[in-house]
Order: C-alpha cells, then sequence, then structure tokens
C-alpha cells in the first residue's frame, strides 16, 4: 500500500487559547496530504476540477490521540484505504515530532459532475487515476 508523507509546521494562528492546534485545523492539514498523495500518484487536483469534476467528503471519522503544539512539525502520512472506481476512502496519520501518534483519520469521497453533483464512474473518465489508485490501495484490479 503506498503511503504520502508530507510535513506541516504547526503555526501559531492554527493553535487555540491552550496552545494546541484547534481541531478543526486538522481537516486543513488532511486536505495537504490528500492533496500530495494525488500529486505523488502523477496527477492534479486542480487540473480534475477544471475538467467539471469535483470530490465532496461524504464521510469523515477523527480519532485524537495526542495535541501537537505550536512551533512543532507534524508528519503526515497518506494512503489510499479503500478504492471501489466510484468512492474513495484515504487514511490518514499525523505524527508528532517524537514519532507518536497525533491523530488518526479517515475520509471518504466521491467523484461528481460540478453542474449536476452526480456521481461518476472514475475509470470511465480518469482510466490513468483509476489505475494508480487501484494499485495505491493494493488491489490491483
Amino acid at each position: 500500500m503506498f503511503t504520502s508523507r508530507t510535513a506541516v509546521d504547526v503555526r501559531y494562528a492554527e493553535t487555540d487559547q491552550m496552545g494546541i492546534v484547534y481541531h478543526a485545523n486538522y481537516l486543513v492539514w488532511m486536505e495537504i496530504g490528500r492533496t500530495r498523495l494525488i500529486e505523488d500518484l502523477g496527477f492534479s487536483y486542480a487540473k480534475m476540477e477544471e475538467d467539471g469534476i469535483l470530490s465532496p467528503v461524504v464521510d469523515l471519522q477523527v480519532e485524537y490521540k495526542k495535541p501537537l503544539r505550536y512551533g512543532q512539525k507534524a508528519e503526515i502520512h497518506t494512503r489510499v484505504k479503500e478504492y471501489t472506481g466510484i468512492r474513495v476512502s484515504y487514511e490518514y496519520e499525523m505524527f508528532t515530532p517524537d514519532g507518536e501518534l497525533a491523530i488518526k483519520a479517515s475520509s471518504s469521497h466521491v467523484c461528481v459532475k460540478k453542474e449536476t453533483f452526480r456521481p461518476i464512474n472514475i475509470k470511465k473518465h480518469f482510466p490513468d487515476w483509476d489505475a494508480a489508485y487501484r494499485n495505491a490501495a493494493g488491489s490491483g484490479m
């Protein structure tokens, strides 16, 4: 299973009064990880949107394990957890600078036509992405 890795600096504006990362900011970091994974597979999220396809979130799960704080660097690991050809589930793990698990999360997405919001078959519209996602998920189908 392919894992994409990227680092994010914890900025002051992303913390709350307790000095830890405000929970909603992890969602932004998931987007950073997902975009990096797509780039690492050789594709562009922006190009897909230019082609009139969007990828809304249909499910989100987050487990908060350890806080991250201002001045630290978070390491984000992102992988394709499951891929059906219509729905893509991504898995995220975010680590503290000491390598401790801070966040474990997953998000599920479908690709839809921008003008109708109707789901599309990724294999039909983006056969290269389909092959890359199947390989990244380890299914090789």
